[in-house]
């Protein structure tokens, strides 16, 4: 078939990457689809020609590279890399211990660059290749109760826009993709990861959050398979866009950030100008 893609997608188990998965390999690409358990990943895909399935931790620098090596084998390239395996740590900042930060930033955000690390060789001997990020609306603006997981977001999004000025000279293109509430697994019971600390300071406000967030499991408005189809076509795009605002809701969040800056220049502009020249 003319044009089939070779994509890698990462966190295949369940979720937003599952339903990429499936996704790309109903418009006749072929995918390389990692997660820690392959098992998971097998059941939550179904069986293809033109499926590799291989074990990957994106913590683990020599998983990422081996899963780029595997992909090679397999299917001689990789044209496209969806950085989608992340976790949702939620809980206000003192409430969340040392380790549970660094684990944070682990999986959302050193994970995605271990993960390109091992893939842009690839892509640059190619001279072509698109790199997709799963961020968030929390990489746009903060959110209480999510202070970690925002900080991981709007890092990955920094390296990002950074990343694509850095590889476009070969070929390769880059885009942020901030969802909204889509119906994944991100606030399963499975997905979610409460703080470890007790500040009594926060114990009222911090049960109510629990709630809130374990009550969101399911009910979002997003509809993940639209969002998948979403990037399949902006991966058909030249050029594909370098961020993709993906949801009603976050559009929102994007204008109110928008809005939030306009301001802060102009509450203080005059003083803002004077220290220059």
């Amino acid at each position: 078939m003319e044009n089939v893609k070779v994509w890698l997608i990462t966190g295949a188990g369940r979720g937003m990457g599952a339903s990429i998965t499936r996704a790309v390999l109903a418009r006749g690409h072929a995918v390389v689809a990692t997660g820690r358990r392959p098992d998971e990943v097998a059941d939550a895909v179904g069986p293809s020609e033109r499926l590799l399935i291989t074990a990957l931790d994106v913590t683990s620098t020599d998983e990422c590279t081996a899963a780029a090596a595997a992909a090679v084998e397999r299917f001689g390239r990789i044209d496209v890399l969806v950085n989608n395996a992340g976790a949702s740590f939620k809980g206000y900042f003192e409430e969340m211990s040392p380790t549970q930060v660094e684990q944070q930033l682990a999986v959302n955000l050193l994970g995605p660059m271990n993960v390109t690390r091992a893939v842009l060789p690839v892509m640059r001997r190619q001279r072509s290749g698109h790199v997709i990020s799963i961020s968030s609306g929390a990489g746009l603006i903060g959110f209480e109760y999510s202070s970690v997981y925002a900080a991981s977001k709007s890092g990955l999004e920094g390296w990002m826009s950074a990343l694509a000025q850095e590889v476009e000279p070969f070929g390769i293109r880059t885009t942020i993709v901030n969802p909204g509430f889509f119906r994944t697994s991100l606030a399963s019971p499975e997905s979610l990861v409460w703080p470890e600390v007790l500040v009594e300071d926060y114990a009222s406000r911090s049960a109510a959050q629990r709630e809130w967030w374990s009550a969101q499991d399911g009910t979002q408005a997003g509809d993940p398979d639209k969002l998948s189809a979403a990037l399949i076509a902006i991966a058909d795009e030249d050029p594909p866009p370098r961020r993709f605002i993906a949801g009603a809701d976050v559009i929102a969040l994007a204008q109110r950030k928008i809005n939030e800056l306009d301001e802060d220049i102009k509450s203080h502009r005059q003083l803002s100008e004077s220290l220059t020249f």
